[in-house]
This record gives structure tokens, C-alpha cells and sequence, in this order.
């Protein structure tokens, strides 16, 4: 796959994880092992992470040059945080080890892609 197919994927996933997130938080957070029911609140911040991600993708795909790369810049700097809260998650015992695993995997998964991505001459 080339560097434009990674971005491109990159951005696409990040849409549909954000739609996701933003349409049905509940299911989206009990996908990733989260309990929902007993936290009302948590359908409010998944919305907010799921709008995040539709920006990040919707960003990347629309823009060109120095500005895409800013874009993914930002990718990548959103999904090390994201990856660095399952790890305090976990160490502050509010997220299982099945959690932290789920979450901080797809995030170091997504972190990677991003500086793959970077790594193109014309990202």
C-alpha cells in the first residue's frame, strides 16, 4: 500500500470510528470494554471523542502539502494521549486490563499508522 492509500485508509477509519462514537457512544464504549450503564456521563465524553475523530479524518482528507501535514501531525499527537490515558487508566485502576488493552492498542495502532503516514515525501 502507498503513503497516499495509508493517509487516505488512515482518515477513513478515523470517520467511522468517530460516526461511531458520536452515534451510538454506549455501544462504542462497551466495544472497548467500558461500562456505559453505570456512568451516564460517559455517552457525553464519547460524543466528544467521536467528534474529534470526524474532524481529524474529514481535516486530513480535505487538505493538501504542508496543511495535511498538520493535520496528521495532530492524528498523531490525539492518539499517543489517547494511548498514554489507557496506561493512566489502568494504573489508576478505573479501566480493566482488557480496557487498557483494547484502547491503548488501537491507539498505539493509529499513532503508528500516523507516522507512517508522515514518513511519505508529500505527507
Amino acid at each position: 500500500m502507498n503513503a497516499e492509500q495509508t493517509i487516505r485508509n488512515l482518515a477513513i477509519i478515523r470517520i467511522l470510528i468517530g460516526v461511531g462514537a458520536w452515534l451510538a457512544p454506549n455501544l462504542a464504549g462497551r466495544l472497548f470494554g467500558l461500562d456505559p450503564a453505570n456512568n451516564p456521563q460517559a455517552a457525553f465524553l464519547g460524543r466528544l471523542f467521536g467528534v474529534r475523530d470526524i474532524a481529524l479524518g474529514l481535516g486530513t482528507l480535505q487538505a493538501s502539502g504542508e496543511a495535511r501535514r498538520q493535520w496528521l501531525q495532530l492524528g498523531v499527537l490525539c492518539d499517543s494521549a489517547d494511548a498514554a490515558a489507557a496506561v493512566l487508566g489502568r494504573r489508576g485502576g478505573y479501566l480493566s486490563p482488557a480496557s487498557a488493552v483494547m484502547a491503548g492498542g488501537v491507539a498505539t495502532v493509529a499513532t503508528g499508522l500516523g507516522v507512517q503516514a508522515l514518513q511519505a515525501p508529500d505527507a
